[in-house]
Parts: structure tokens; C-alpha cells; sequence
């Protein structure tokens, strides 16, 4: 996958994760894909809730070690 940037959230609690995202997901252009490492369980649904809601493609989820990571395409 071509990661355009990454945005580390480990260590922050809801909503931060979700803010910071917000905030890269406006410098990126349509299209562009942002990983984000995050440690906070309560991202998994934040992150699926956001996307559906903002027009962004979350294209994957997993987990290494502790860390959540996002996968995120900036829609339109």
C-alpha cells in the first residue's frame, strides 16, 4: 500500500486520535492514504464510525505488537 503520510497517536485518548486524523486528513489530496498507529482500543469504532461519516474509505484495520493501524483514503 502507498502510504502517503503517517500520523502517530500512540498514547492518546478519545478523541484525540480522531481530531489529529481530522487535521492531516485536510493537508492531504483526494485519493492520498493515511496510516494511522493509534493504542487506544476505543479507536477501532471511532475510526469505522468517522469515515462512514466524512466520506473516507477506511481500508484497513489491524493490530502489531499493541498498535492499531488505519488505513485511511481521502474521499472527496
Amino acid at each position: 500500500m502507498n502510504v502517503n503520510k503517517v500520523l502517530d497517536a500512540k498514547g492518546m485518548a478519545c478523541p484525540m486520535p480522531i481530531v489529529k486524523t481530522k487535521k492531516e486528513m485536510n493537508t492531504l489530496n483526494v485519493g492520498d492514504i493515511l496510516e494511522v498507529q493509534a493504542t487506544d482500543q476505543g479507536a477501532l469504532k471511532d475510526f469505522e464510525a468517522w469515515a462512514k461519516s466524512t466520506g473516507h474509505d477506511l481500508l484497513q484495520t489491524k493490530e502489531e505488537d499493541g498498535v492499531l493501524i488505519f488505513h485511511i483514503q481521502k474521499g472527496e
